[in-house]
């Protein structure tokens, strides 16, 4: 098999683990576009309660995130998902049969705390090379934009059939599902990534957490999952209100988010070719609010409202898709696995602070006043990610080499750093592996690996 394309064993191991993903990412998101109003007969309903019940799960997955993928590295990967999953399909269960928002919250938290997408993303890595971790990691990307796709028309399809116990109780066959698929389809590991790829170590979080252009993309993922989650308390009420009744939502929802691919898609290009990927990423900042306030202006006319959906799923799946490739290209050699872990963190924390954001300010100001908070977020958002790095095509590769002391450690750095377009090298003795950072569009791949097979 040539290295440019993925075994049987890595295509096998990265379709099933988009699967096991995609299952559990569609089981959260499939609640998001109908709770607020299939939630009403609950006891304890409140618009608060709706945010804290759509958002609780960000909590749980925010503060277990890292631990888990440590965890993994100690115990393994599989017993950790394992784990992860049941917890997911019993808060579907205690979400299911409870008559109270409270129960549902409860529900909500102990299926985040099935904490496993740093561990299945450490697996993923460790059952493919590094020349075809980036196609790997890339199929679990687009599982989850599928997921999501699917999740926001499913909900409002599914909903009048089944009721909201029953979504909850589809989330829990998922779940029960992603469990069959790793017993009988993820391939057994044989070989492991090195940890740097793929788990938290604890003690680079600290420096990781401080570093400036990281800090501005972890704020990002925080903001733009704070944005979805707390648009999805209100959005639902708006367009009912409108008379579009909940089982048609999905008309709105699905040409919305097909139309956002087909916008979104030549801003990735051009701005991969054209070496200008901040442009666009503020540029889509600015749609993103520019989008909530038009839905503030728009709240009376279905088709203006469709148009403000449009722009936002657009502004939205194009961050979503460019933040974790900025984190991969920013992160120091070495501490990618660190990098995505509290990445990952602040993902989950924006989606808890979403709902209470949401449910807080439609209670205080209205659905029109969440729009423009939420708007004005951005906005400061914007402002935060003005001093980024415009980003070049830099690359991080990770080899294993035969590195025998300290000395042939030195000496094999100074050999790699003389090379064109090296930025940054990482020799981990303990580990026989070597990190190099570059800068892709002109470095020589196959010298380095010559002075490594050579060393």
């Amino acid at each position: 098999m040539s290295s440019d394309s993925l075994t049987s064993i890595e295509k096998r191991g990265a379709l099933s683990l988009s699967l096991i993903f995609a299952l559990r990412m569609f089981g959260l998101f499939m609640i998001l576009p109908v709770f607020a109003i299939y939630g009403q007969h609950l006891v304890g309903y409140s618009p608060v309660w709706v945010g804290f019940a759509i958002g609780a799960y960000g909590l749980t997955q925010a503060l277990l995130q890292i631990p888990a993928g440590i965890l993994s590295d100690r115990i393994g990967r599989r017993p950790v998902i394992f784990i992860g999953l049941l917890l997911f399909a019993l808060g579907g269960i205690i979400a299911a049969f409870s008559d109270s928002i409270y129960g549902v919250t409860l529900g909500r938290a102990i299926q985040g705390g099935g904490a496993i997408a740093s561990a299945v993303l450490a697996l993923t890595a460790d059952l493919t090379r590094e020349e075809q971790r980036a196609k790997a990691m890339a199929m679990i990307g687009m599982s989850i934009g599928v997921a999501f796709a699917l999740a926001l028309v499913a909900g409002p399809i599914l909903a009048p059939l089944f009721g909201l116990q029953g979504l909850f109780i589809l989330t829990t066959i998922g779940a029960l599902t992603g469990i069959a698929v790793l017993h009988f389809l993820v391939p057994k590991t044989i070989i492991q990534a090195p940890r740097g790829q793929t788990g938290a170590i604890p003690k680079q979080l600290l420096q990781l957490i401080k570093n400036p252009q990281l800090f501005r993309l972890d704020i990002g993922i925080f903001m733009l999952h704070l944005t979805l989650t707390a648009i999805f308390v209100v959005l639902p009420m708006q367009l009912q209100s409108l008379g579009f009744t909940v089982e048609k939502h999905w008309q709105l929802y699905l040409p919305a988010l097909i139309g956002s691919v087909i916008l979104m898609l030549p801003m990735l290009i051009i701005g991969a070719k054209k070496n200008m990927n901040k442009h666009f990423f503020l540029f889509a900042i600015a749609l993103m609010a520019t989008s909530l306030v038009a839905m503030a202006l728009s709240s009376q006319s279905l088709p203006l409202m469709f148009i403000c959906v449009l722009l936002y799923f657009t502004a939205f799946n194009f961050l979503e898709a460019s933040l974790p490739a900025f984190i991969s290209m920013l992160s120091p050699a070495g501490t990618k696995g660190s990098a995505m872990g509290i990445y990952s963190t602040y993902q989950f924390l924006g989606a808890f602070c979403g709902g209470i954001v949401g449910g807080t300010s439609y209670k205080l100001l209205g659905s029109n006043g969440v729009f423009l908070c939420l708007a004005c977020l951005m906005l400061l958002w914007l402002i935060i990610s003005w001093g980024m790095h415009n980003l070049s095509k830099i690359r991080t590769y990770t080899y294993t080499a035969d590195i025998k002391d300290e000395n042939h450690a030195a000496q094999l750095t100074e050999q790699l750093l003389k090379l064109n377009g090296i930025l940054e090298v990482v020799t981990i003795i303990e580990e026989q592996t070597v990190y190099l950072r570059v800068n892709n569009q002109v470095f020589a791949l196959q010298e380095a690996k010559d002075i490594l097979k050579n060393s």
